[in-house]
């Protein structure tokens, strides 16, 4: 069960605000060329991330550590990758987009968190 809000709480972005940012990157795990959307958070090919925000979009975290995605959670909206920073040991959760690995988010459906 996880805590209602604060500071290194799985799913804690201080305020919700979100700030869209179109931004193509290279993926630093598996080196793909990702095409950004203003939503796009992870790699799409092996789902890592970057601790790049604080607040979704706002690119203000001082981290920069490699996110490892750990675990999927399927709901009606869809899956939520968990992911920890190999850096600073923060957690978070995103959403998965439908350009997203199907095979490596059925392999995390059923991972041990880390």
């Amino acid at each position: 069960m996880y805590k209602k809000a604060g500071p290194g709480v799985i799913g804690y972005m201080g305020s919700k605000r979100f700030s869209r940012n179109v931004e193509d990157f290279r993926c630093e795990a598996c080196k793909a060329k990702v095409k950004g959307t203003g939503y796009t958070d992870h790699c799409p090919n092996c789902l890592w991330s970057k601790h790049v925000d604080i607040n979704p979009g706002d690119r203000k975290s001082d981290c920069k550590g490699l996110m490892k995605p750990i675990k999927a959670e399927h709901n009606r909206k869809g899956f939520v990758i968990i992911y920890i920073c190999e850096r600073c040991r923060a957690r978070k959760k995103v959403n998965a987009n439908a350009d997203d690995n199907r095979e490596l988010l059925f392999a995390l459906l059923n991972a041990l968190a880390a």
